[in-house]
């Protein structure tokens, strides 16, 4: 980016650090940190180190269903930090984004398969780029009319998984496929990989809001606020390797 000043790394819970990365600067994106279980103080530190440092307004990149006792259970820690941004008195935008369309393809193992109890239910899976853009639109646009709001990002049409990766395989043009497992199969996999009793929670919780259809929501916020249509699965020219997130 033409003009921009590269600072950091600040890791999210030293508040010097982030003060110093984020000095000078009006607005704050915030994306969520990864699930340390001490992830909402980390979230509070930055928002503190920030309005220390003279940050006005604070951009939260959140989840969809994000709600104390969401399915999903990464997204209850989402719903603790954005009662906390409420509560802070600072100008902030919640941006609940879907789940991302890129994850199913990382959970893929080595032949390409995603296995999982998702069941039959339905996602509004959404581009990294559409986010992006939206993220954007709020920064240049600084009228307020955003402040407190809670916008909900998702793809443009709301897909079971085996339809999903159905569309990474074609816009990947390799042999992605879908292959259900009950909860119980889902559990033993995961017990046998060696996994903690977390960890094994959170990767079928994943799972279970798909299949419970709490994130089936199609939303018009990305042509609304970009003014370009939301990114169908099989558009997307790129996609992350197999494994990253198994």
């Amino acid at each position: 980016m033409p003009g921009a000043d590269h600072r950091g790394p600040a890791a999210y819970a030293d508040r010097a650090d982030v003060r110093a990365a984020v000095d000078g600067a009006t607005t704050l994106v915030l994306v969520s940190g990864r699930p340390t279980g001490r992830r909402l103080e980390e979230h509070a530190t930055v928002v503190e180190a920030a309005a220390e440092a003279g940050v006005e307004r604070v951009l939260y990149l959140s989840l969809l269903g994000a709600a104390p006792d969401a399915t999903y259970r990464n997204a209850r820690d989402h719903w603790l930090t954005e009662q906390y941004l409420a509560a802070t008195g600072l100008r902030h935008t919640v941006v609940r984004a879907g789940i991302y369309a890129s994850t199913p393809a990382s959970l893929a193992d080595d032949e390409l398969v995603v296995r999982g109890p998702g069941g039959t239910g339905r996602a509004a899976f959404v581009a990294h780029e559409d986010i992006a853009a939206v993220i954007t639109a709020l920064i240049v646009d600084d009228t307020g009319e955003h402040d407190g709001a809670v916008l909900e990002v998702t793809g443009p049409e709301a897909l079971t998984l085996e339809e999903e990766i159905g569309q990474v395989a074609e816009a990947s043009g390799r042999p992605y496929r879908y292959v259900p497992e009950t909860l119980e199969e889902a559990f033993a996999r995961r017990y046998r990989m060696g996994l903690s009793g977390e960890q094994i929670e959170a990767w079928i919780s994943w799972y279970l809001a798909i299949a419970h259809g709490g994130l089936a929501t199609v939303t018009d916020v990305v042509p609304r606020l970009t003014g370009a249509r939301a990114t169908r699965v099989a558009d997307i020219d790129w996609w992350p390797p197999p494994g990253r997130a198994s």
